[in-house]
């Protein structure tokens, strides 16, 4: 009984740590996020796909039945494999506040008011958020060996809002670029 509690804690203060991390994360940065229409035009989810198949457990099999196979390789494996991940997070974090940020200039811009593009942005980066931190968990026990990553319901989630600034931008801008 005491073993379980402790693995419950154990789960329990890695939970709060992982969230804490992706609340920073989330949050401002500090940095200047210039959304500009020639980066709009470039953006696409194309940039994200290697990060689709990177965590996949056919690699790890193929490796499994290799020659001279160690769970230390195994290990070191997944160790690098989570960090280019996290770099992927990272820039896709990046990606989604820009877009978010020009989707609210345009909406503070408009001369219309646009509720359903405000409750719409809202949704998503709610969604957006809860996806990251289900990632960061999933990330933290994959690591460990135990379970899988699936990050396309973010990917998805970004191109929507992607695909909604695309079709907000000015003709006129997205031509200049």
């Amino acid at each position: 009984m005491l073993s379980v509690v402790i693995l419950l804690v154990a789960v329990l203060v890695v939970l709060i740590a992982v969230l804490a991390i992706v609340i920073r994360n989330l949050g401002t940065s500090g940095q200047v996020l210039p959304v500009t229409a020639e980066w709009i035009e470039e953006l696409s989810i194309e940039r994200y796909r290697p990060m689709l198949r990177l965590l996949d457990s056919e690699d790890l099999e193929f490796l499994r039945s290799q020659p001279g196979y160690s769970p230390r390789v195994e290990a070191n494996l997944r160790a690098q494999r989570c960090q280019i991940f996290r770099d992927y997070l990272r820039s896709l974090n990046a990606d989604f506040r820009r877009v978010c940020m020009a989707l609210k200039l345009i909406m503070a811009q408009s001369r219309q008011d646009r509720p359903d593009l405000a409750s719409a942005l809202i949704h998503h980066q709610i969604m957006f958020t809860s996806g990251m931190i289900e990632i960061q968990v999933r990330l933290v026990l994959y690591r460990w060996g135990i379970g899988t990553v699936d990050v396309s319901s973010v990917v998805q989630i970004f191109d929507v809002m992607r695909l909604e600034l695309r079709t907000l931008m000015p003709a006129t801008v997205v031509a200049c670029a």
